[in-house]
């Protein structure tokens, strides 16, 4: 059983103490770019494999398009990935900083790089995205910051069209068919057309006794196709299907001791067409294939950029440390991994196999005890200071560049500099415990891997957003929960709650209202079985009184399993209004028990219901 870690009591610090104010905005922070990317790339994987840790931190086009997109506490975690997945799959990432780091007794040795990065697909081979989703508020408060837009979009790395159009492949074993089907007429005889003039060209190429003019021996090239490839002579066989390719290079075993096929990639996907390459000896064979290896890794290299440097990440096994983990790795999942899994579940097993340990700053932070309301992760910091004496001394080595000027990625910084603090206070760190490193391991696994919504946690527009927990919460059962719209515009909580009151009589006990958008309002039931009751009676005929008059204006109520519905069917309207009606009258949905969820319960806190408005 893993122990629970109490944070040390709060200590008064003594007047003797000597603190160093260290100004963030001094930190040097590598800013990274196409220009610096292939000689940093060394650099960068030999402080992944001596670091105890690497911190994220994204900065993305958007996050959510509407108010009620966003993840909330209302969200189950099933929803809030839902809500996440859709934000990846819509926005793109500007910037991506990483910090591998160490942490020695009191101290951080930081690394930090800072990606600027133009939008591309690199699921489908490093093609640039030439559109994507921007949200204003984000890009206003990039601007604010002196994001450089220039650096991300005319310093963007060269697409894959230039890079993989029409370049020569060499062909390995997948590329071959194990199996021999038999051959048609039509095979037989484009096998045998082809053999034909492979056989003169190579015996053009290799006869010395044959001296003829530079005009007859273009006419040959012209005739039999030949053409160079390097120093080498090579001819190219046009194909016009994969079977044709699988027959060419069936047919050139026979020429297997001078002869290296290599494979043409078509615009489109596929083959364009097969290029056999004549050496002039084994060990010219042989280093004709190291040449072509050599290429194909440098081309590789290009094509995937950034994704070189997820990867290193990846192999290193190394804990990830971020905040808001749910949005950034959705983010990281989309964009270099695969497509993102329908469900919570297959996102964790699939992001684990890539990253098998993510820890959240959040879940450090909600062990150490009641913690107020925290705007950004300098606030939470300052905060921490002030109540426990865990001094954190910041070591970041002066790797920056030439763009000091406009430094940017702060964040990732900060985010060690907060795990490094809360490490010190939980005693989890090497030098704070006098334990072996399994210990410490099993200490780190306690937070790891858990990406469930977060109370308090925001995906604001804003490079340092973070909310601290706070005990003002309780648990409240998603069958307590009734999803009601209908009503006018603009309305507040307090209203709404002062109009359902002595509507009916399910709303004598108690009860909450909080508005989700200016369409939607949830009420939370404090007793159980009062919110079927109140769904079954706005469905029925004998509705009568205030109540009566509210659903004649056109009020309209449905349980947390609609709206599940919505975000499971990507019914994503600006107006959840809007989309929990298409979600009603939806024929195709499965049923509400479909929905039923694993884990019923969902957290409120007083904070977020806003019980002043109530």
């Amino acid at each position: 059983m893993v122990p629970k870690f109490k944070p040390s009591p709060l200590r008064i610090r003594s007047f003797c103490t000597k603190t160093v104010q260290q100004n963030p905005h001094h930190w040097p922070i590598k800013q990274i770019t196409k220009t610096n990317f292939n000689e940093s790339l060394s650099e960068i994987k030999n402080h992944i494999s001596s670091s105890d840790f690497i911190a994220v931190s994204l900065q993305n086009t958007g996050s959510f398009s509407s108010p009620w997109h966003r993840v909330s506490t209302f969200d189950t975690p099933e929803t809030a990935y839902l809500k996440a997945k859709f934000a990846a799959e819509r926005f793109q990432i500007l910037q991506f900083a990483i910090c591998p780091f160490k942490l020695q007794a009191s101290k951080v040795i930081a690394y930090p790089y800072n990606f600027h990065l133009f939008p591309r697909d690199e699921l489908k081979m490093g093609m640039p995205s030439y559109s994507f989703t921007c949200q204003t508020s984000y890009l206003t408060a990039m601007a604010k910051e002196g994001f450089d837009f220039n650096t991300c979009i005319y310093d963007a790395q060269e697409s894959t069209v230039k890079v993989r159009m029409g370049n020569p492949m060499a062909v390995d074993h997948a590329t071959k068919s194990s199996s021999s089907p038999a051959l048609s007429v039509a095979d037989t005889v484009f096998i045998e057309r082809v053999r034909s003039r492979v056989k003169h060209w190579k015996n053009a190429c290799t006869d010395s006794d044959i001296k003829t003019e530079a005009l007859v021996t273009s006419l040959r090239k012209i005739v039999l196709g030949g053409e160079q490839f390097g120093s080498r002579p090579s001819m190219t066989i046009d194909v016009c299907s994969e079977r044709q390719v699988q027959l060419v290079l069936k047919m050139l075993e026979d020429f297997s001791d001078v002869l290296v096929p290599l494979i043409i990639p078509a615009k489109g996907g596929g083959t364009q067409a097969v290029r056999a390459v004549l050496t002039s000896s084994d060990e010219d064979k042989h280093l004709l294939k190291r040449e072509l290896q050599t290429f194909e890794f440098e081309q590789n290299k290009r094509v995937r950029g950034f994704r070189e440097v997820i990867d290193l990440i990846s192999a290193s096994q190394k804990p990830i440390v971020a905040h808001n983990s749910l949005n950034d790795f959705t983010f990281i999942h989309s964009k270099f991994l695969a497509p993102l899994p329908p469900n919570m579940n297959e996102f964790i097993c699939s992001l684990r196999l890539a990253f098998p340990q993510v820890i959240d700053v959040n879940y450090l932070l909600k062990d150490i005890g009641p913690v107020k309301k925290m705007t950004n992760i300098s606030a939470t910091i300052a905060y921490l200071k002030n109540r426990f004496f865990a001094p954190i001394e910041m070591e970041i080595p002066n790797q920056a560049n030439e763009n000091e000027g406009k430094i940017h990625g702060h964040n990732v910084v900060k985010i060690c500099q907060l795990f490094g603090k809360l490490c010190s206070i939980l005693k989890i760190t090497p030098d704070a415990i006098e334990s072996s490193d399994d210990f410490l391991a099993s200490a780190i696994n306690r937070y790891a891997n858990i990406f469930y919504s977060l109370p308090g946690s925001s995906q604001e527009p804003t490079n340092e957003e973070i909310r601290g927990w706070t005990n003002d919460k309780r648990k409240v059962s998603c069958e307590d929960v009734v999803f009601l719209w209908g009503f006018r515009e603009r309305i507040s909580a307090g209203i709404l709650k002062n109009m359902l009151q002595g509507s009916h009589e399910v709303f004598a006990e108690a009860f909450n209202v909080r508005m989700v958008d200016r369409s939607c309002a949830i009420v939370v039931f404090g007793k159980p079985g009062l919110s079927n009751t109140f769904k079954n009676v706005m469905n029925s005929k004998e509705v009568s009184g205030p109540l009566r008059e509210m659903v004649s204006d056109g009020l309209k109520a449905a349980g947390y399993e609609t709206y599940q519905r919505v975000c499971s069917s990507g019914l994503w309207e600006s107006a959840l209004a809007d989309a929990l009606d298409k979600a009603l009258a939806s024929h195709n949905c499965l049923s509400e028990a479909a929905y039923e969820t694993k884990q019923s319960e969902i957290y409120l806190s007083n904070e977020l219901i806003n019980l002043a408005e109530l």
